[in-house]
C-alpha cells in the first residue's frame, strides 16, 4: 500500500510540507546553494589572487582589492563563506547538544559571531578599495 495513508508524517507536516521540526527543508537548500555557491567562488578566488598577487608583495595584494570586480568577489566569498558555516554550525549544534543552556548560548553565539566577523571582514575589504 503507498499514499498518504502509509506515511509517517502527520496530517499537518502533510498540509504544510514541513518536516518535524518545520524548518529542514529550507535549510538544507539554503545550505546547498551556498555550496554551490562556495564551489564557484572559492577556485576564482584562488586562481584569481594566486595570479595577481604572485609574489607575495602586500602592494599586490592592495592592488588586488583595489580593482572593484575583486572586491565584490571578495565580499561575496566572505558573506557565503560565514553564512554557509553559520548554517553548518546551526545544525552540529541543534543535533549534537543537549542541554538547554549550552544549547541556546551556542546557538545565540552561532548567530552573532559569524555576523560579526564577516562585518569586520566586509569593513576591511571596503577600507582597503575606497582607502581612508
Amino acid at each position: 500500500m503507498s499514499g498518504p495513508e502509509r506515511s509517517m508524517r502527520t496530517p499537518l507536516g502533510r498540509v504544510r510540507h514541513h518536516g518535524a521540526a518545520g524548518e529542514g527543508t529550507g535549510h538544507f537548500i539554503a545550505q546547498r546553494w551556498t555550496a554551490i555557491a562556495l564551489a564557484l567562488l572559492a577556485p576564482w578566488f584562488v586562481v584569481n589572487a594566486a595570479l595577481s598577487i604572485g609574489g607575495g608583495s602586500y602592494t599586490a595584494a592592495i592592488d588586488f582589492l583595489t580593482d572593484p570586480v575583486n572586491a565584490v568577489g571578495v565580499i561575496l566569498l566572505v558573506a557565503v563563506s560565514f553564512y554557509h558555516m553559520a548554517l553548518g554550525m546551526q545544525e552540529i549544534i541543534a543535533d549534537y547538544i543537549h542541554k538547554p543552556f549550552s544549547k541556546i548560548s551556542l546557538l545565540l553565539l552561532n548567530a552573532f559571531v559569524p555576523f560579526v566577523l564577516a562585518a569586520g571582514a566586509v569593513f576591511a575589504v571596503l577600507l582597503v578599495n575606497f582607502g581612508a
